[in-house]
């Protein structure tokens, strides 16, 4: 998604917004938008529904109008069912990132992994619990997805920190593993950021039941979780592939 996309969205919400309140909403741009985001599978879903079901201008008119008298209503009633849509197209443009870990994903053999990537993106701003999961099961899959290839023996029931211990061990990342002590810091920092999204996802995420007393997750939360994953796993993917070229050349 780019913000072309989130233009076009906020160019949607603002017709209806004019066609709602007496003013005019040109007809066939409604329609090409319409039918443009409902073939978007990315988006489709968090369209509003009453996108679905008008087809044209007209059609949604006679949806608006007996439902609210009048256009502060409308208004607050349109700018409700367009926000989950408009804060996941605007949690994208705030992470620039998410297209360096998405190609990195998609070169990767995983169905899991890229599943889980994408759950998490689309998650973040409207279940920030189910985000929170979606991104520690991308670091547990990058994880297992390597020390598969490196024929690394590791349980299933392993969590996240030792499963990274085990990678790290592999891909020469464990702070023990070098002398300089910037390398030393920098890789310690990984692995806390590990330890940091394990302990995030016991606390906050959906993976657990929650008592009256349970604290829910804002979408910065999410978005600074799958952000941190996303980083994490990007990571290990590359260094992954680049200890494969490495070992190819000396071979």
């Amino acid at each position: 998604m780019d913000e072309k996309l989130l233009l076009k969205v906020e160019s949607m919400k603002n017709m209806l917004v004019s066609q709602a309140t007496n003013g005019s909403c040109d007809r066939v741009e409604y329609m090409e938008l319409r039918l443009e985001f409902i073939q978007n599978p990315k988006i489709s879903n968090y369209l509003p529904r009453f996108i679905h079901t008008c087809r044209n201008p007209s059609e949604f008119w006679g949806f608006i109008k007996p439902k609210f008298a009048h256009y502060h209503e409308r208004r607050e009633f349109i700018r409700i069912e367009f926000d989950p849509l408009l804060s996941l197209l605007e949690s994208e443009a705030r992470s620039p990132n998410d297209g360096n870990v998405s190609a990195v994903v998609q070169r990767i053999s995983s169905d899991y992994i890229r599943m889980a990537w994408q759950k998490a993106l689309e998650r973040r701003a409207t279940d920030p619990e189910g985000a929170i999961t979606s991104a520690r099961t991308l670091l547990e899959s990058v994880c297992k997805h390597i020390l598969d290839e490196t024929g690394t023996t590791y349980k299933d029931t392993e969590d996240l920190p030792k499963l990274y211990s085990l990678v790290a061990g592999q891909l020469n990342l464990s702070p023990s593993q070098h002398a300089e002590q910037i390398f030393k810091q920098i890789l310690g920092s990984c692995h806390s950021i590990i330890e940091g999204l394990g302990a995030l996802r016991n606390r906050l995420s959906d993976a657990h039941g929650k008592g009256k007393a349970a604290v829910r997750p804002a979408s910065r939360h999410a978005e600074l979780a799958v952000n941190l994953a996303g980083s994490m796993a990007m990571f290990l993917l590359e260094t992954r592939e680049a200890k494969k070229t490495a070992d190819k050349s000396r071979s």
